[in-house]
């Protein structure tokens, strides 16, 4: 049990462009801690991001999968965090200019970004990992940023299977199974991990 709680959440400002990021942090929010939600288009960002605010319509999906090509910010209980959506990847009709684009922002996101205090990394657990995921953790162990893995849409599969799945990704990424926790944002499904997690990246 933790006493860590979700209390308010409210979205702040998008940017389409790492420079203004980075101004904005320097002179509105210098020293906040910092999460940032990374995944394929339609993997359920929105839809877990909600799940922490306890607020399904905090973070809007487009109906468009792959059109948010901005830096979306979120603050968490008025500053102890703020929570950082990065442009989902993988959608196979933008074009490559669009592709390049968000792929240049995010990547940008993560350098000399000390108040990143962790990625979330969002995998679809009913299917192998994309390139794209696997390229991202690549990208993280490489800049030693470090990182959690979350299965989203646990409740789309029977829960004997879920452990299965896990291990799938597991051998897929080439991490611990242990590393990869399924998460649900219809049932809320370990959202009392995911806090856990976000409660000792704040100590």
């Amino acid at each position: 049990m933790i006493d860590f709680t979700i209390k308010k959440a409210n979205f702040v400002i998008s940017f389409a462009d790492i420079n203004e990021f980075r101004n904005y942090m320097s002179n509105k929010a210098n020293g906040v801690a910092q999460i940032c939600v990374a995944g394929r288009s339609n993997v359920g960002k929105s839809s877990f991001i909600n799940m922490l605010a306890n607020n399904k319509k905090l973070a809007f999906s487009s109906a468009t999968p792959g059109r948010t090509r901005l830096i979306n910010l979120f603050s968490f209980n008025d500053d102890e965090f703020l929570l950082s959506d990065l442009p989902g990847y993988g959608y196979s009709k933008a074009s490559k200019e669009a592709t390049a684009e968000f792929q240049k922002l995010t990547e940008e996101y993560f350098y000399d970004n000390e108040n990143l205090k962790r990625a979330f990394v969002l995998v679809d657990i009913r299917h192998d990992p994309s390139e794209k995921d696997k390229q991202l953790l690549t990208f993280l162990h490489h800049f030693r940023i470090p990182f959690t893995v979350f299965a989203t849409k646990a409740d789309k599969i029977s829960k004997p299977q879920i452990a299965k799945h896990v291990q799938n990704l597991a051998n897929h990424l080439k991490i611990g199974r242990d590393n990869i926790i399924p998460v649900s944002a219809t049932t809320k499904l370990n959202l009392d991990k995911v806090l856990k997690i976000i409660s000792e990246l704040l100590v």
